[in-house]
């Protein structure tokens, strides 16, 4: 949740309807995954075997397959788009909506509604198939809005180098500790770092999409943005500890 009361996001208040572009964004992945059979609500998909069966093609019809994207198969092409808004769970999808709703305001604020729709498309079809070039032989499908997120991470910290975060760490009983966000989100980027290099060459939780995804916002942000003011003013977020 973010506190409206002050700092860097008092300018974000002044803004009509808020940040359209992010609800808009988490409105849509809720709504598709609620009416998926990832989902496992709907009735339509069956249960047990036939649920699962009915996963694996919602998956493979609508996810990234690093052999068919690099062998240049046209329908692929598509896909790190609609794989952006695919689901595998309850908490992938609740823990990428939660980073997204967190960070994804003052960014949208900062680069304005259209800027920052075509900056999370993009930098999240970029995060994707970086992923799938370096899996190039993989049949494993790829889903969630976590490269795009890590996007939004990456050009928060550099947009907004001295707002805080209050973050629950397990580690240390789940005690609510405020840190400047730039440290919690480069720690979160050397943990991605550290996992995706131990990851070997066989794909699993795509680490490596979520380092690209994070470099690339990081990077569009500094190319864009440097010449400007970047935001100073202390703003208070608090998230939880769950990982997109």
């Amino acid at each position: 949740m973010i506190d409206w009361r002050g700092g860097a996001l008092g300018a974000w208040r002044g803004v009509r309807g808020g940040p359209a572009v992010t609800y808009g964004l988490i409105a849509a992945c809720c709504l598709l995954f609620l009416i998926s059979p990832a989902a496992g609500l709907s009735p339509a998909y069956g249960t047990g075997d036939g649920l699962l069966a009915a996963q694996g093609a919602y998956f493979r019809r609508w996810g990234v397959i690093p052999a068919e994207l690099t062998n240049g198969d046209p329908r692929a092409l598509l896909t790190p788009l609609t794989a952006l808004f695919v689901h595998g769970s309850w908490l992938h999808l609740l823990g990428n909506m939660l980073f997204l709703y967190v960070f994804g305001a003052m960014a949208e604020e900062r680069m304005g509604p259209v800027g920052f729709c075509l900056f999370y498309l993009g930098t999240g079809y970029v995060a994707l198939s970086g992923y799938a070039v370096v899996h190039a032989d993989s049949a494993q499908t790829l889903v969630g809005a976590s490269g795009a997120i890590s996007a939004v991470l990456g050009a928060f910290l550099f947009l907004f180098p001295r707002s805080r975060v209050t973050s629950l760490f397990p580690f240390l009983f789940f005690l609510p500790l405020r840190f400047p966000a730039w440290i919690v989100l480069i720690f979160w980027f050397t943990l991605q770092w550290l996992a995706a290099r131990a990851a070997g060459a066989g794909p699993g939780v795509a680490y490596l999409a979520h380092v690209v995804g994070f470099s690339v916002g990081f990077l569009y942000a500094w190319g864009r943005f440097r010449g400007g003011d970047r935001v100073k003013a202390q703003a208070a977020a608090t998230e939880g500890e769950s990982q997109p």
